[in-house]
């Protein structure tokens, strides 16, 4: 994965996780506040009707205002303008509050003008265990009444709580993955990190076999030119087996070098105008030794003369000859190549088909991985590090040519690209 790509990840997990918080902590204030604005209104509405009916119980009226009086978040206090029977509020009190739906627990007082304090007079709980550091035991004067009760709510927050228990348990559940988010990226920039340590260690082992695998090459050729060995059959075998092998395993680490250009985005590509079917026929003419040697053949059916696309012609060439060695290794008989072109409609469709073991439908879309090779047990019996089609795409990619595989298993496999004339 690029850094760009991680980059725009992580920012857009960001935004995202950002977004959702802002929205969740909305919706639990909103929350938090529309319950508070329900709980003062029935209080107030509770409190007035215990002060109503304590007055048409004594025959007496209330003040025309500021019956309800509101001294903090959990605490009232309410003007009767007469003596209160503490036995009668306590009974008003909850009758009132029972009604609202208010099985909250509290605790009142009435204030004594003889003595000019609070007189306190019980705590009722609604709760199976009576929470006693609630209880305070006292509460506190107000000035401008005369003849007045004080109610307490000192369980008024954990009711609250409870009102928006979905809230909480929704926001819980957006830490968690808040956390899980950081500790995913974490997770990602530490892979990234031994991947790219790992990519570069291989890069440089892999530059530094050039040197080596020059040298060899030379020795081999050294070797071919000798007439002693020219003159012993058996030791000429061996050289060419080993001018064979030097050129393979150089074709191998070429292209793992041509692929870290690519990945780190400094390949660049040369095109030149070229007659495709000229080419091919050359290339062709490279691959039929190896088809000949399987008892097969590669054949050409070109329908584009005089067609001129604009190409790289190295990296061209590597790419037929990856398809070209894909079609005679994948095959169980003698391989049967046929190569097509066709020129339609401003652009050249190049078809590469063989008659070999096919791809299922299920890997057609992943054989383009790096090394992917597609499954066969426990047997490999077809060497490679699954890099060839690979490259074959990013080559395309490189080019703009549209790249597509059509395969039946069992009856073979049709690589076309479709590449634009040139201008």
């Amino acid at each position: 994965m690029k850094n760009s790509t991680i980059f725009r990840v992580i920012l857009l997990g960001v935004v995202a996780i950002a977004g959702i918080i802002a929205i969740q902590s909305y919706w639990v204030m909103s929350s938090w506040n529309l319950n508070e604005d329900e709980f003062q209104k029935k209080v107030n509405l509770a409190l007035y009707n215990t002060a109503r009916s304590l007055a048409d119980l004594n025959g007496h009226t209330l003040p025309a205002r500021n019956v309800v009086r509101q001294r903090s978040g959990n605490y009232f206090v309410v003007n009767i303008a007469y003596e209160i029977n503490t036995e009668d509020l306590e009974f008003f009190l909850q009758r009132e509050l029972e009604e609202l739906a208010l099985n909250i627990d509290f605790e009142y007082a009435v204030f004594d003008c003889e003595t000019d304090e609070m007189m306190y007079g019980d705590y009722v709980s609604y709760s199976p265990n009576q929470n006693s550091q609630a209880k305070t035991g006292e509460l506190p004067k107000h000035s401008e009444f005369t003849y007045y009760f004080g109610v307490r709510f000192p369980t008024r927050t954990d009711y609250l709580l409870n009102r928006i228990q979905l809230s909480i348990l929704f926001s819980v559940i957006l830490f968690v993955a808040v956390i899980f988010f950081a500790y995913s990226m974490a997770v990602i920039l530490k892979q990234k990190q031994l991947s790219e340590t790992q990519k570069d260690f291989i890069n440089n082992m892999t530059h530094e076999f050039k040197t080596p695998i020059s040298t060899m090459g030379i020795s081999a050729d050294v070797l071919l030119n000798s007439p002693a060995v020219q003159a012993e059959p058996r030791l000429l075998q061996y050289a060419k087996i080993i001018k064979e092998q030097n050129q393979r395993l150089n074709h191998q680490v070429e292209k793992v070098l041509q692929l870290a250009r690519i990945e780190k985005g400094n390949f660049q590509i040369k095109p030149e105008k070229m007659e495709l079917d000229a080419f091919l026929e050359q290339a062709i003419q490279g691959m039929q030794i190896q088809a000949e040697q399987k008892g097969g053949a590669i054949s050409g059916l070109f329908h584009a003369s005089g067609c001129i696309i604009q190409a790289d012609r190295l990296h061209l060439t590597n790419v037929v000859n990856n398809l070209l060695d894909n079609a005679l290794k994948y095959c169980a008989d003698k391989p049967q190549v046929i190569v097509t072109t066709i020129c339609n409609k401003g652009r050249v469709t190049l078809s590469i088909k063989d008659n070999g073991i096919g791809i299922a439908k299920e890997n057609t879309k992943k054989i383009f991985h790096k090394f992917y090779r597609v499954p066969t047990g426990n047997v490999h019996d077809v060497k490679g590090f699954g890099l060839g089609l690979y490259y074959v795409r990013n080559i395309c990619q490189a080019h703009r040519w549209q790249l597509r595989v059509e395969s039946t298993p069992g009856a073979g496999t049709d690589f076309q690209i479709s590449i634009p004339l040139a201008p």
